[in-house]
């Protein structure tokens, strides 16, 4: 490369009092790409938070995979456990049990779903989230236990989310009874089971579907409720990584065979994280137009200095400077605006990206405002998360369509023929 065809685009680059209007051009599409870059990385980030947030709280309540035996309850975890602890990638394993019930209070019914735990292992496969009140480890105490106030309480505990207790107008330590769809038989017919629990805990999943349907009990109470003896719906699996499951789950499957059904998390939420990847595509689409239209100011500002170096380039030509040569100065002036603008804005982008959630506290605080109203988003704030990953391809990207856009007008200025721009000088 001759050095002085880049010294020639810095040149050009710098505004002349003739050339003003060009170089306005040139800083508002430096300014284009600036922010198409930087809205994108910032957007991108945003959404890639409120994946990770979302996810985390759908983990939280749930294992990364589940087995089950087909049409029936496990007679076995133990020995499934056994199989399956040593498959690689497997971090904790536990045995549940899952069921539907009524939950009701003195004033309101409700129906539930309920989740029996084992409360020695459900610590290395679940979190609660926040507790509210209370505590999951009451799960386990044994009983008979002491109430605060002194009196004696030989209720089983349950735990139960925040807007199940609210709708039900529960508060910790409070009675409830739970009423199972699947009755007893009695010589008077089929009766309703029956049974009363205290509220021993109040958890924040932070997931509104959760937070209203969903009761922990220990394992031992819901065999005893459920009439289940010593079966269980299944055994729940936390990986080291989340996004090994399907590989653990196909090794799960050739150890235990056709008879067990085994889902990951990924199968069993497919639908909602689909619609967030396709949402996020389309926004990363629509904000890319940011760049494009950035793109065409190059195109406008390189087609205006072509315009106006008409002598200059004949010139040139005549003190020898190839075709590739007068291509290669315009296309390093237009990469240049593009190199300027995209490091601009990536560094503009991460800054802003990487303190999204002080820079929202701060204007709430400062205007009085709330952005997201944690009682219908479920977010103390605005979540996010910078994949560099995605960066990348936003630097990259910007600068392959600031590539692409110099080329026409550099193609234009080197078939420039210097004889006819030189006529009338």
């Amino acid at each position: 490369m001759n050095s002085y065809e880049l010294f020639i685009s810095l040149r050009y680059l710098r505004a002349r009092r003739k050339q003003v209007f060009v170089s306005v051009i040139t800083f508002i599409s430096i300014i284009g790409i600036l922010l198409g870059v930087a809205t994108l990385i910032i957007v991108l980030a945003v959404m890639n938070g409120f994946e990770t947030d979302l996810r985390d709280k759908i983990l939280g309540v749930n294992a990364h995979v589940v087995i089950v035996e087909y049409g029936k309850a496990l007679k076995n975890p133990e020995q499934v456990a056994l199989a399956i602890e040593k498959v690689e990638g497997v971090k904790g394993v536990a045995p549940f049990i899952y069921g539907q019930a009524m939950l009701k209070s003195d004033s309101q019914a409700m129906g539930v779903i309920v989740k029996g735990l084992d409360t020695k292992d459900a610590a290395h496969v679940l979190s609660f989230g926040r507790m509210q009140a209370g505590h999951t480890s009451a799960l386990a105490e044994e009983r008979p236990s002491l109430h605060p106030e002194g009196e004696q309480n030989n209720l089983p505990p349950i735990v139960l989310g925040k807007e199940l207790a609210k709708n039900l107008f529960l508060r910790l330590h409070d009675k409830v009874s739970m009423i199972s769809p699947m009755g007893i038989s009695s010589p008077m017919g089929l009766v309703p089971r029956v049974k009363q629990f205290r509220v021993a805990g109040i958890f924040d999943s932070g997931f509104y579907e959760y937070d209203s349907t969903l009761v922990f009990l220990s394992l031992q109470d819901s065999q005893i409720f459920f009439g289940m003896g010593d079966l269980v719906s299944g055994v729940e699996l936390n990986l080291r990584d989340i996004y090994k499951a399907e590989q653990v789950a196909t090794d799960i499957r050739s150890i235990l065979g056709p008879y067990y059904w085994v889902r990951t998390w990924m199968e069993m939420n497919k639908n909602l994280f689909s619609a967030l990847t396709l949402q996020k595509r389309v926004m990363a689409i629509i904000l890319s137009l940011i760049v494009l239209v950035a793109a065409f100011n190059i195109i406008t500002t390189l087609i205006m200095v072509v315009m106006e170096k008409n002598k200059d380039i004949a010139v040139l030509k005549s003190m020898g400077a190839t075709s590739k040569g007068i291509m290669k100065i315009f296309i390093f002036q237009g990469m240049t605006i593009g190199i300027i603008g995209t490091s601009l804005g990536c560094v503009i982008g991460l800054v802003l990206a990487l303190n999204l959630s002080r820079i929202s506290l701060f204007i709430e605080e400062l205007w009085g405002i709330k952005f997201l109203p944690e009682d219908v988003y479920y977010l103390a704030e605005l979540p996010s998360r910078v994949n560099y990953g995605d960066v990348f391809l936003i630097a990259v990207g910007t600068l392959l369509i600031s590539f692409l856009s110099t080329l026409y007008p550099s193609w234009r200025a080197s078939k420039l023929d210097p004889a006819e721009a030189l006529r009338y000088e």
